[in-house]
């Protein structure tokens, strides 16, 4: 094959065994086995569940993705792998599978920061990411507001961060409350389709003019929420579901739509699990159309955790020249995003 390698990119921080591949930021195929329902009945991730999980499926997945790809391992020429953060045993799978594939090819192998893939993947639809852009990540365990520039090159800029829960734990949270299965955004998102917003009066957490106008917190909205179901003799879901999904979409998109006007900056990009609710979607289109920002959400397939936005990062190393990992490279469930490439030290001995 000509041109620049294919990568195979390797997913395995949570739940999702992904496995894709990737050339020239074309996505040619992936492929996905979940283990969510075997967490279902404990309201959320297990993970000695998870890694075993992934244990099984891992061969598999890469396998289906190489043949929706019309490709062999043959074809590989570059191996990218999320090493962090997430579960440790979870992330330990991923990254021993995707060493046994780099060695046996005789290819490089790139370790992969789990959120620059959720950033990478809106680049597999609409093309390379506009430079600058403002990134927002929403996710069952991370809400941020990012500056992101060459992501391949250049530092990730944190303009705010959640000090407390994410906007997706917010979700399960209130979801379970309410009865309503794991996970608890897709829940919520069908269930706030016959409820009314406006019924149920939530807070709307750091939007006072004092607060910090990037910095997320959805723990006191969780709380609201749970007071308002136990104060109701018959709770009507429905509408709490609809008023818990309008106040978190009100605040990632007010948030979000100001970072780009403060920064002067034209385009938004939203990526992560939650960028996948309906809602989120609908309103960050209304405000980013009314602010005149170009807006950019990855279709729901690749919102949420897959091996073609690691392999999406990959791709742009490679290109890009960057170093491979070493042959060390470690897993670090709690790894910082500041560049995509993530090498972290092996852990000390004790």
């Amino acid at each position: 094959m000509t041109g620049s390698p294919v990568v195979l990119g390797i997913e395995s921080s949570c739940d999702e065994t992904g496995a894709g591949l990737v050339r020239d930021g074309v996505l040619l195929g992936q492929a996905v086995a979940s283990s969510m329902d075997e967490h279902a009945r404990f309201g959320g991730v297990v993970p000695e569940i998870a890694a075993r999980a992934h244990v099984h499926a891992m061969a598999p997945v890469v396998r289906e993705a190489l043949d929706r790809a019309g490709l062999t391992l043959a074809d590989v020429g570059a191996v990218a792998v999320t090493s962090g953060p997430g579960l440790a045993g979870a992330l330990q799978v991923g990254v021993a599978a995707a060493k046994g594939y780099a060695f046996s090819l005789g290819v490089p192998l790139y370790g992969v920061h789990h959120l620059a893939g959720h950033v990478a993947a809106a680049a597999l639809d609409g093309g390379p990411l506009p430079d600058p852009c403002v990134v927002l990540i929403v996710s069952g365990g991370h809400t941020s507001l990012l500056l992101v520039r060459d992501l391949a090159r250049d530092p990730i800029v944190h303009l705010g961060d959640t000090l407390d829960d994410a906007a997706g734990e917010c979700f399960d949270k209130v979801a379970r409350i309410l009865g309503l299965p794991y996970p608890g955004g897709p829940a919520i998102d069908r269930a706030a389709r016959d409820g009314d917003p406006a019924a149920v009066r939530l807070p709307r957490p750091l939007t006072g003019p004092k607060d910090d106008p990037y910095a997320f917190s959805f723990s006191g909205l969780k709380t609201a929420a749970a007071r308002w179901v136990e104060s109701q003799r018959e709770p009507r879901v429905p509408d709490a579901a609809a008023a818990l999904q309008e106040a978190i979409a009100d605040v990632l998109t007010r948030k979000a739509v100001r970072a780009c006007l403060d920064h002067g900056i034209g385009s938004l990009v939203v990526v992560g699990g939650v960028a996948a609710n309906s809602r989120v979607r609908a309103l960050a289109e209304q405000r980013c159309a009314a602010a005149g920002i170009a807006l950019r959400v990855p279709p729901p397939r690749l919102c949420t955790d897959n091996g073609a936005m690691v392999a999406a990062v990959g791709d742009l190393l490679v290109r890009s020249g960057a170093a491979p990992a070493p042959a060390d490279l470690s897993v670090d469930p709690s790894a910082p995003l500041e560049f995509a490439a993530l090498n972290p030290r092996p852990f000390a001995r004790t």
